[in-house]
C-alpha cells in the first residue's frame, strides 16, 4: 500500500514541477515590450523587461511588502486630499520605458480617466515609487532613474529606503499639471544638478 501511495505522490510532484517550469522559464530570445506582454499574461510570478531580456523578479520580504504597502496608501490619501483627477496603483501594473525595457514599479500614479480593469499598462504614469531591496538597491538607484527619465509625462520618481526613514525625491525642473507628490515638498537637503538633467533630487528624512 505505501509504494502505491508514494508512486502517484511522485508522479503528481513531478509533473507539478515540469507545469511550473514551462510557465515560469524565461525565453532567451529577445521581446519587444508588446511580445513580452503577450508572453507573461496570465503567468505566475513577477517579472521585468530590460533591453528585450525578460527578467525574473525575486520574492520579497515582510519588510518590505508593508513599506509597500504603506507608500501606496499615502498617495492614495494625498490624491484624495488634494482632490485631484488621479489614481494610485500598487505594483503589477507595467511601465513601458521604450519598445524594449519595461518595468514594473512598486507604485505607481497616473492621471486622467481611470483604466478599464483589464488594463496591465499605465501608458501616462505621473510618479513611480520604487522600494529598495538587496537585489535591486543598484538598479533601483541608478538604472532605472536614467531609464525613467525618458517617459514621456512622467514627473517624479521616488526611492524608498525600507530599513530607515528615507524617501529620495527625484522631480523633473518643470512640472506636469497634476503634482500629487505635494508632501514631498518638506524635503530637505535639496540638490539641482543641473539643467542637462531635467531632474531635481531631494532626500526627505523624517
Amino acid at each position: 500500500m505505501r509504494g502505491y501511495i508514494t508512486e502517484p505522490k511522485a508522479f503528481r510532484n513531478a509533473a507539478f514541477q515540469h507545469m511550473v517550469h514551462a510557465m515560469t522559464a524565461l525565453p532567451n530570445a529577445r521581446m519587444t515590450v508588446d511580445e513580452y506582454l503577450a508572453w507573461a499574461e496570465d503567468r505566475p510570478g513577477r517579472y521585468e523587461l530590460c533591453e528585450g531580456a525578460v527578467t525574473a523578479m525575486s520574492p520579497e520580504g515582510a519588510g518590505h511588502a508593508e513599506r509597500k504597502a504603506a507608500v501606496y496608501a499615502a498617495l492614495v490619501a494625498a490624491i484624495r486630499a488634494r482632490g485631484i483627477p488621479c489614481h494610485a496603483l500598487p505594483d503589477g501594473m507595467t511601465v513601458r520605458v521604450d519598445d524594449a525595457t519595461a518595468y514594473e514599479p512598486d507604485a505607481v500614479v497616473y492621471c486622467g480617466a481611470k483604466l478599464p480593469p483589464a488594463a496591465v499598462e499605465v501608458t501616462n504614469p505621473v510618479i513611480v515609487v520604487e522600494v529598495l531591496s538587496p537585489s535591486t538597491r543598484r538598479i533601483d538607484l541608478s538604472v532605472k532613474l536614467a531609464d525613467y527619465f525618458p517617459v514621456s509625462g512622467l514627473a517624479h520618481y521616488l526611492i524608498v529606503y525600507p530599513e530607515r526613514p528615507r524617501i529620495i525625491h527625484h522631480a523633473r525642473a518643470t512640472q506636469t499639471r497634476y503634482s500629487p507628490a505635494s508632501s514631498t515638498r518638506a524635503a530637505s537637503n535639496s540638490i539641482h544638478p543641473g539643467s542637462n538633467s531635467g531632474w531635481r533630487m531631494s532626500t526627505r528624512l523624517d
